[in-house]
């Protein structure tokens, strides 16, 4: 059988407490938690992104190697939780900002980014890139600069991490990302549409439509899938219940 020039395979591998799922792609494991809260588990390494939850809802995920905090929003960054993680062995990746609000017995071990700047940690190649509303204003819920998007590099793949942001010139113009998580929910960040065309412009191999609950309730990210594919059938969006106890 000719093979296709990309082949995707994505397993379900098993339900864990919450309803939360594990999802094996390639040699990726996504584990989806809630709102903005994610972990993904690569080459033993396990990076928890925006921990922001309940007890839990944490005690499947395993001691994090790095743990990755886009901004200063308590549904990104809430310290009762990180008092609740083992963090013997982790890393805080972080904005300014964040580094700024941080207790002292959180500071032994962080690395502060700035949008542009990038590190190498434990064999994961860190970008922090752009995060913010448009336009970019003082009084935006997102200002140009505070916060971080992320790009991952996890031996051949990069992986790229919204943050709070707006279809945003810096993320239309992402190159060669594998795998996507995409924020979308009004009126902190962006609709569905702009959601949509940004990813049909950076063209990710894969997208999890995420942190999709706003003001008025949760985002139609169906709808964003329809909008996706209608356009460009190769882009992989993968639809999951990132409120199952909501």
């Amino acid at each position: 059988m000719k093979k296709s020039i990309f082949t995707f395979i994505v397993c379900l591998l098993f339900t864990v407490a919450q309803g939360q799922s594990v999802d094996k792609i390639d040699e990726i494991a996504v584990q989806v938690i809630e709102h903005a809260t994610f972990a993904i588990t690569w080459n033993g390494k396990t990076i928890l992104f925006d921990p922001s939850v309940e007890k839990g809802k944490l005690h499947n995920v395993q001691s994090p190697d790095l743990i990755l905090i886009t901004d200063i929003h308590g549904d990104h960054f809430n310290i009762a939780t990180l008092e609740n993680l083992d963090l013997s062995k982790a890393t805080l990746i972080v904005p300014q900002a964040v580094a700024d609000q941080l207790p002292e017995k959180f500071r032994r071990n962080i690395h502060v980014l700035k949008n542009g700047e990038e590190t190498d940690l434990t064999g994961i190649k860190i970008e922090a890139v752009p995060m913010y509303n448009l336009p970019a204003a003082e009084e935006s819920f997102h200002t140009k600069g505070r916060g971080n998007g992320y790009v991952l590099t996890l031996g051949t793949k990069r992986v790229y991490i919204s943050g709070d942001t707006e279809d945003i010139p810096e993320m239309r113009t992402l190159k060669d990302i594998y795998l996507a998580f995409v924020c979308m929910n009004l009126p902190y960040t962006m609709t569905i549409n702009q959601a949509a065309d940004a990813v049909l412009s950076f063209k990710p191999k894969i997208v999890y439509p995420y942190h999709y609950r706003g003001q008025n309730g949760k985002s139609d990210i169906s709808t964003f899938k329809q909008l996706v594919n209608s356009k460009d059938k190769s882009i992989r969006v993968l639809i999951r219940d990132w409120y199952l106890s909501k």
